[in-house]
């Protein structure tokens, strides 16, 4: 069975606004859902609440198998960042908040995975360039 990371925004949409139920329900059907420490970190960031620690902290209990960046990935993003920020003339801002999401992309190559996300337009420009598989939902 194939492989798939939940990206952050997924997460947060589904736990504060109900939102993604049938897209992760159709994911875990098809996909054997892993777990990306770049996501967990986020996730774990942005956790302000009692509830949202709580959830946070649950999902990486259950994260058994965790997935992180190489240091050939870091290189890579590096580049990706660089060429990709240049070309649409992003600032200092936008380019650090796309170094997750090129990770998390790069983890995902790297293992075979497709990326189930909420932020198609940045996955968009990542799966051009560097062929990894993005369900937007």
């Amino acid at each position: 069975m194939p492989w798939a990371i939940l990206d952050t925004g997924v997460y947060i949409g589904h736990w504060e606004r109900g939102l993604y139920e049938d897209t992760m329900a159709a994911t875990r059907r098809a996909f054997v859902v892993r777990h990306a420490a770049v996501v967990l970190s986020e996730l774990r960031r942005g956790a302000r609440t009692r509830d949202a620690q709580r959830l946070v902290d649950q999902l990486c209990r259950l994260a058994t198998t965790q997935w992180e960046p190489t240091a050939a990935d870091w290189w890579e993003a590096g580049r990706l960042i660089r060429q990709i920020g240049d070309a649409r003339g992003w600032d200092r801002n936008k380019r650090r908040d796309f170094q997750n999401d090129a990770l998390i992309a790069l983890t995902a190559r790297r293992h075979g995975a497709t990326i189930v996300t909420a932020d198609r337009a940045d996955f968009d420009l990542l799966a051009k360039e560097i062929r990894v598989s993005v369900i937007p939902v």
